[in-house]
């Protein structure tokens, strides 16, 4: 049974050193955290990330990479000290942005497309070298904004090393996410969990416990075999307080649906 088990991703506590943030999620008895390639551990920096490396093991927590490596903007050699410093953190698992950041997908052309697919495989290829698997952010003003695009780019990339995460957009409506997870669900390897309105206010984790207890239950079988990660991201005032609240709230909702017991895949993630 391949389950979801509780994370944390960085962009949360920009503001905290990683020693801090690694006892807050060993606090909240997280399973892993994703490390924020613009602030706790640059790209490049493997000495940092070998440190922060260290603080997880001796803390218990595995390791994600979330780089802002955004292809055809950055090219492989843009990804070569993003992924050493991947390694360096002893995390199997990369983000990367697909496409051009800020830029919405409804505007590429099929050549432009054609070019990101192909950038992202070899990017996929070269990460694999390394035993490394690649995710794709699913994101707004991204070629993964919209559940069809992100599919037809899954597609065209056609490499095994490449998956998606998924989030729902500010707003979305659980009928749409459930409907959007049902397309896309086969090729998703982590998510990232928030409680935001439309209007990108963020709201306790508590307060969309349904809607979130509603979507994992909808996921679909997927080609992922590794250690899945729900991911929390962008709590109420990036306040640690609101934090271990949410992290209570996301244990409950996985251990509801992925009851003790239930064995995580080894590997991967």
């Amino acid at each position: 049974m391949n389950v979801f088990e509780a994370a944390l991703c960085t962009v949360t506590f920009r503001k905290l050193p990683a020693d801090e943030i690694v006892a807050l999620a060993a606090k909240a008895r997280l399973a892993a955290i994703e490390w924020a390639g613009d602030v706790h551990v640059p790209p490049g920096d493997t000495a940092t990330a070998r440190t922060v490396r260290r603080l997880c093991e001796s803390a218990g927590l595995k390791t994600s990479y979330g780089s802002y490596v955004a292809p055809p903007s950055d090219d492989l050699s843009a990804l070569a000290p993003a992924l050493a410093t991947a390694v360096a953190l002893g995390a199997s698992n990369i983000r990367i942005w697909p496409g051009t950041r800020q830029r919405d997908s409804r505007v590429y052309s099929p050549e432009e497309r054609r070019t990101v697919a192909n950038v992202i495989r070899d990017m996929a290829a070269e990460a694999a070298r390394h035993g490394v698997t690649v995710s794709l952010e699913y994101h707004p003003q991204s070629l993964t904004d919209e559940t069809g695009s992100a599919l037809s780019l899954i597609e065209a990339v056609a490499h095994p090393n490449v998956y998606l995460y998924w989030q729902p957009r500010p707003g979305l409506p659980l009928d749409d996410a459930v409907t959007e997870i049902a397309r896309i669900g086969e090729h998703i390897s982590h998510v990232h969990v928030f409680a935001w309105d439309g209007d990108r206010n963020r709201l306790p984790l508590a307060s969309a416990a349904d809607y979130w207890q509603t979507a994992l239950a909808a996921m679909p079988p997927s080609r992922w075999t590794g250690r899945r990660f729900a991911m929390l991201e962008f709590v109420a005032g990036d306040d640690p307080g609101a934090f271990l609240a949410d992290a209570a709230t996301l244990r409950k909702i996985l251990e509801a649906e992925f009851p003790p017991g239930a064995s995580a895949i080894a590997g991967g993630g």
